[in-house]
């Protein structure tokens, strides 16, 4: 997709963090942009700053587990601008940490029912639409925010790293499947942006609350100053729409994605034979590749693209001091009931 003058944009998880920046970015581009959000003071909020703007959109409460309740936002949508969205962008999520022998039931049903589940309704419910109204006769574009985490194994984000990685192939399938009706597919996979998904744990479905990991409004609290040092989500947005018009599938927000990439993937072949597991320690064990995935890892978790520069460094300590011990309120442990788990992963108190 190339041009993005008149024609109409659905985003999922639009109205706060990355799908907020990126109804920002393609609402500026002279697209219409629906914003399909579950929480209505978030969706309030994203109508009062585009109506400043003079800017097209409509804004749809829709739970995207709900596929019922998408159905009729589709129809809303086709109701309101005359068709299905040139651009579908699928971008709501949750997360929430613990250790993955410690994951409940719940934990897995509400992370992978958005996370994954919200995607698949999103396209099952707009594919054929879309192929209906622009296969091989307009620009027609969809996308997903897949997250960094799709790439490698989660210690304490089993339920999201799974989903995510199960997108990303997802996502790869209709690309190869639609290339035929001329429909572009892309992905983009951020690590750490500046949104409110640390929120979401705090709001689960009153269903889906029974959770194997410690959750508390400290250890979010905790999540919240890691956002906050997050790549700017109007940046990701732009990468995002320079991958579109490029056609390309895999969009990677940093300098060196492609290489990023490369490393994250190369573990495979070493998992694949006797002692490669052992190889592939050493071979990362070497000075100049830990500089270059300390340089990686500070790109994807701490550095700000927009401000072109690292979060500053924690003050220096003091000769003879004992050591600093951050206090993270019990982040990413497991719930301090749960008896089968290592004591050292679990919440104290």
């Amino acid at each position: 997709m190339k041009n993005f003058t008149g024609k109409t944009a659905f985003i999922t998880g639009g109205a706060s963090g990355a799908g907020l920046g990126q109804a920002q970015i393609f609402s500026e581009a002279g697209m219409k942009v629906v914003i399909a959000d579950l929480r209505q003071d978030r969706l309030d909020e994203a109508a009062s700053y585009f109506k400043e703007k003079n800017a097209p959109i409509h804004a749809i409460r829709l739970d995207v587990t709900d596929r019922e309740a998408y159905a009729e936002a589709a129809d809303e949508v086709e109701s309101i601008f005359g068709g299905p969205p040139h651009l579908l962008v699928n971008t709501a999520g949750v997360n929430v940490f613990g250790p993955a022998e410690a994951s409940s039931y719940d934990d897995y049903d509400w992370v992978m029912g958005v996370c994954l589940g919200g995607v698949v309704n999103g396209l099952v419910t707009f594919v054929p639409r879309m192929i209906r109204a622009y296969a091989r006769k307009e620009e027609a574009h969809i996308a997903a925010t897949v997250s960094w985490g799709a790439f490698g194994a989660g210690p304490v984000t089993a339920p999201y790293a799974a989903a995510k990685a199960a997108v990303l192939n997802l996502m790869e399938s209709y690309r190869i499947s639609l290339k035929s009706y001329g429909i572009g597919v892309s992905t983009i996979c951020p690590a750490n942006i500046r949104s409110h998904i640390y929120e979401t744990a705090l709001h689960r479905p009153e269903n889906l609350r029974n959770t194997g990991y410690n959750v508390t409004e400290k250890t979010q609290q905790f999540l919240a100053s890691i956002h906050e040092h997050g790549m700017d989500p109007r940046v990701l947005a732009e990468r995002l729409k320079e991958g579109i018009e490029n056609d390309l599938f895999l969009v990677i927000p940093y300098k060196d994605g492609p290489r990023m990439v490369e490393i994250e993937l190369e573990r495979f072949k070493y998992l694949a034979y006797p002692g490669g597991e052992a190889e592939l320690a050493a071979r990362r064990d070497t000075p100049a590749r830990r500089a270059e995935l300390l340089r990686m890892k500070n790109e994807r978790e701490g550095y700000d693209v927009a401000a072109a520069g690292p979060i500053a460094p924690p003050p220096a300590q003091e000769k003879n001091a004992p050591p600093r011990k951050l206090d993270t309120g019990g982040f990413a442990m497991a719930n301090k009931d749960a008896d089968w788990v290592d004591p050292d992963k679990k919440a104290q108190g």
